[in-house]
């Protein structure tokens, strides 16, 4: 008896999960939801039109019963005589005379059957096997000055034999209509949902080949759909973009590598051979692999910084702290460390700024480093920090080579060097990307104003920060 009711109950968990993932498709669903929608307003019609249909039955029937309402007031000869007139069908009439009720007409005869109440006015009863619905009608008249109640009862059990012979007939034309709708709806269902399926298979084919390539058609497409469909390809286009931005990125990388790499393995090699024994070339090849190394530890560290921030990993500690003892700091050790240029300091003001010192520092750093390697020797270069109504505003300006137009539209791009300065001037064209990132994550600007040969100036405004809590670690 056990193992049968462990048999059961896992039947029975079987079938619940089987139940659980069942799912049915999206056409089918909607033409179910069809289904459902006929039902419910078909139900509805025909409850309403039955409603009407008995209220115009009776009106007939109301006009006599107001008629003899009026007759039996005057006396029992007139209404004995309106009744023999119209001999009414379907109709009884009770007289209420002290709690008694008696017949005074009725075409069923005297044998009246036992009913029961049914929404008040109406009521139900069995004869013969037979059901019959009776609509009660009451008037209160005036008669040898006392009230006396009349009951007057419409039998409408023809009429239910009528109703539900339409009703049977109409009904079964109306489900004929609906499966036809119904039937004819999976064309337009499969029209519709056409896009979708289109997007199922592409994305099923989707590799990083052909990204390019792979688009849903946008025209002849449903609204709602035309809109997902073009969602769909702008992700695809974001992807694509993306996906060509990191190629590029690993290409530059790759290439900006490869130069130290070669210069390392060259000079390595040649000290392996013969060159270990020669002072000059053994001193050269240190200097020359020190440098190179120098600078790939440099490319490292800004690559490692990108990539921090293209994960959401890198650490913002905000505070508040002093720019203009900054800017002081660093225009000292840019006078020490910098020789054949004027750098001056035209105004440094305090201005109290919320956010990590160290990284606007380093993106300061890289608007002087660049200001050095992109002017000459005599060129003049100027570092200024103002308060402006609270804002922080930073100039880095030079009286360098300056770039050109088109140069500017690109000059925050990674790994973009102009070709006026490519391979004459020291760098990997990261500096003003990273200096971009520091200063839009302190919510600034950062903005250019350049002529060729004449030189550059770099603004940085860093608003004023309201309600700012005193310490705060974000990732940007």
């Amino acid at each position: 008896m056990g193992k049968q009711q462990e048999g059961l109950k896992r039947q029975i968990r079987w079938i619940r999960e089987g139940v659980k993932n069942f799912r049915f498709s999206l056409s089918l669903r909607v033409s179910l939801n069809y289904l459902r929608f006929f039902l419910i307003n078909g139900i509805l019609f025909f409850f309403i039109l039955t409603f009407l249909y008995f209220l115009e039955e009776t009106k007939e029937s109301r006009d006599i019963v107001e008629q003899m309402a009026v007759l039996l007031e005057l006396g029992d000869e007139p209404f004995i005589e309106y009744v023999e007139e119209i001999q009414p069908e379907d109709l009884s009439v009770f007289w209420m005379r002290e709690e008694t009720p008696m017949v005074l007409y009725s075409d069923e005869g005297e044998n009246w059957p036992e009913l029961f109440y049914l929404f008040g006015r109406y009521h139900l009863g069995r004869e013969d096997g037979e059901w019959l619905l009776l609509v009660q009608d009451k008037q209160e008249i005036l008669r040898d000055g006392q009230e006396y109640t009349i009951y007057f009862y419409y039998d409408l059990s023809r009429e239910i034999i009528k109703a539900g012979r339409f009703i049977r007939n109409a009904s079964l034309v109306y489900v004929l209509i609906m499966l036809f709708v119904i039937w004819e709806s999976r064309k337009d269902n499969k029209r519709i949902f056409q896009p979708i399926h289109d997007l199922t298979e592409t994305a099923k084919t989707l590799t990083v080949t052909n990204l390019h390539s792979e688009r849903l058609p946008v025209r002849g497409t449903q609204k709602e759909l035309r809109e997902l469909t073009q969602v769909f390809n702008d992700m695809l286009d974001r992807l694509e973009r993306s996906y060509e931005s990191q190629k590029q990125f690993v290409s530059n990388a790759s290439h900006e590598l490869r130069t130290p790499i070669a210069v390392i393995q060259g000079y390595s090699r040649m000290l392996s051979r013969w060159g270990a024994s020669d002072p000059e070339i053994l001193a050269e090849a240190v200097e020359a692999i020190g440098d190179e190394s120098k600078a790939m530890q440099e490319l490292v560290e800004k690559l490692l910084f990108l990539s921090r921030h293209d994960r959401k990993t890198l650490k913002v500690q905000k505070d508040w702290f002093s720019m203009g003892e900054v800017v002081e700091d660093m225009v000292k050790e840019t006078r020490m460390v910098t020789e054949n240029r004027e750098i001056k300091a035209p105004m440094i003001q305090n201005v109290s700024v919320y956010g990590d010192d160290q990284l606007l520092k380093q993106a300061i750093r890289v608007l002087i480093d660049n200001a050095i390697k992109y002017s000459s020797e005599g060129d003049t270069i100027s570092i200024s920090c103002e308060n402006r109504n609270g804002n922080c505003v930073l100039t880095v300006e030079d009286s360098g080579r300056g770039m050109k137009k088109e140069d500017v539209d690109h000059m925050f791009e990674r790994f973009y060097r102009s070709d006026d300065v490519r391979g004459k001037v020291d760098g990997h064209g990261l500096g003003l990307s990273i200096a971009r990132l520091i200063i839009l994550a302190h919510a600034g600007t950062i903005k250019i104003r350049t002529q060729y040969t004449v030189g550059t100036s770099f603004t940085i405004t860093i608003p004023r920060q309201r309600m700012a809590p005193r310490t705060q670690k974000e990732s940007i």
